[in-house]
């Protein structure tokens, strides 16, 4: 009996973590944290990481001056076809902060099939750099002050060329 109790005491110590040993878990699937690394340090949020409103809780649209048009545009002049034989998505997701400035880019790609895929850095790059040159981006309007929001912009390539830019 005493065996028993003390296994019990030393199971119950063990489940017991600081928290420094908690695991840190994000407010929503795909938050995007800062990482000096990548981002730098110029893109600043204009509140709290728990204010930034992700895409999906907002309906007024593509907040850009002269709205997916403008933005598809800017692609179909600057991004160049790359001859490799790759096709599928590639997804970049970054904030735009309550001044209209984009920043902390993050890049996911899959193939048609939509399991993960690495593409030919020279589609990535390009497709990363023309997304980080977007200047249009406009605040998020709100009741009180303009927010922080989640934006993405999704690439359908197809051989190395760009076909659609979602969404």
């Amino acid at each position: 009996m005493k065996t028993v109790r003390l296994i019990g005491i030393l199971l119950l110590l063990m489940g017991c973590a600081t928290e420094k040993d908690k695991p840190k878990y994000l407010r929503w699937v795909g938050d995007i944290e800062a990482d000096p690394e990548i981002d730098g340090e110029v893109f600043q949020l204009c509140f709290s990481e728990a204010r930034v409103k992700q895409y999906f809780n907002f309906s007024q649209g593509m907040q850009y001056d002269g709205e997916k048009a403008a933005i598809v545009e800017v692609f179909r002049q600057d991004y160049e076809a790359v001859d490799v034989p790759q096709s599928g998505w590639i997804r970049i997701r970054f904030i735009v902060n309550c001044k209209g400035e984009s920043g902390r880019f993050r890049l996911s790609a899959s193939n048609t099939q939509y399991q993960a895929q690495e593409f030919d850095s020279r589609v990535t790059d390009q497709l990363l750099s023309i997304t980080q040159s977007l200047n249009g981006w406009k605040p998020l309007p709100d009741s009180k002050d303009p927010r922080d929001y989640y934006q993405y912009l999704t690439f359908k390539i197809e051989d190395g060329a760009l076909k659609e830019v979602l969404p």
